[in-house]
């Protein structure tokens, strides 16, 4: 698909954690024109919002089928392990998968993190999502792993979080449908990237326009190189009829009738001759 075949708005679809704000506001200001909606999907329903074509483009965590969605890695998440704020956890600034060992760990249905075996024990039921986790944790029923923007989406007063240096992290990409690289995605793809308002990275550049930014038929602006000093002296000579009282350096200076430069014929360095 190409540009011309654009949406004269943008969706963009986000998960939970994330947090599109910087870039929508970016988005508002370089194309007021474009109108940008955002809608938060599950995790694990992301793919399917952008294949169904209900979104343009989401932010999203990885893994994504590469064979029908492009991603662009955008980040990786620390994971943290969510306790109450009376737990031992707390007296380290982290721990490893093994200190939690004795611990009941939650592992909810919506869970992001790719285990291959989960830690500690396992609770007698899986909690539906991450939050009803969360709140199974300030009960004293066990402990959480997510990613840190999950724990801080989810923050209350009488729980933390630990860093968990050992455990599988969460990465976070920009992804749309393999077929459906429009102009539009193009340009949050510069956003998310940084790119400054200028930059025609993967946009068709303006025809009218050459290489050097000119427009096509216009004169190159002329350019003057600064004389040289024996080029400047001989510039003044010639423009004085040869008068050296023109010129540059310490003949310049001679006044006519002096004693030391004399009428300064030749301009020379050597004493005054008598009359």
């Amino acid at each position: 698909m190409t540009g011309s075949e654009a949406p004269p708005s943008f969706r963009l679809a986000y998960v939970p954690g994330v947090t599109p704000d910087k870039w929508v506001r970016i988005w508002n200001e370089r194309l007021p024109d474009v109108p940008l909606s955002v809608t938060r999907v599950p995790a694990a329903g992301a793919a399917g919002v952008l294949l169904a074509g209900d979104a343009d483009a989401g932010v999203v965590r990885l893994p994504v089928d590469r064979t029908v969605l492009s991603a662009i890695p955008l980040y990786t998440e620390t994971t943290v392990v969510v306790i109450p704020k009376d737990h031992l956890v707390t007296a380290a600034d982290e721990v490893g998968v093994e200190d939690l060992a004795d611990e009941i760990v939650l592992h909810p249905l919506d869970d992001v993190l790719d285990w291959d075996g989960l830690p500690g024990r396992p609770a007698l039921e899986r909690p539906a999502t991450t939050a009803d986790a969360v709140e199974l944790v300030a009960a004293g029923i066990g402990v959480l792993l997510v990613p840190l923007s999950l724990a801080r989406l989810h923050h209350r007063r009488d729980l933390t979080y630990r860093t968990v240096t050992d455990a599988p992290e969460s990465g976070v990409a920009l992804s749309w449908p393999e077929d459906a690289h429009t102009d539009r995605v193009e340009d949050f793809i510069g956003i998310v990237r940084g790119r400054t308002v200028n930059s025609t990275r993967g946009r068709q550049p303006d025809p009218a326009r050459s290489k050097s930014g000119r427009a096509e038929g216009a004169a190159a602006p002329t350019r003057h190189k600064p004389a040289t000093g024996k080029q400047a002296g001989g510039a003044a000579r010639r423009g004085a009829g040869g008068n050296p009282r023109s010129g540059n350096g310490k003949s310049g200076n001679r006044k006519s009738g002096s004693g030391k430069g004399g009428s300064g014929r030749g301009g020379g360095r050597g004493k005054p001759r008598g009359r």
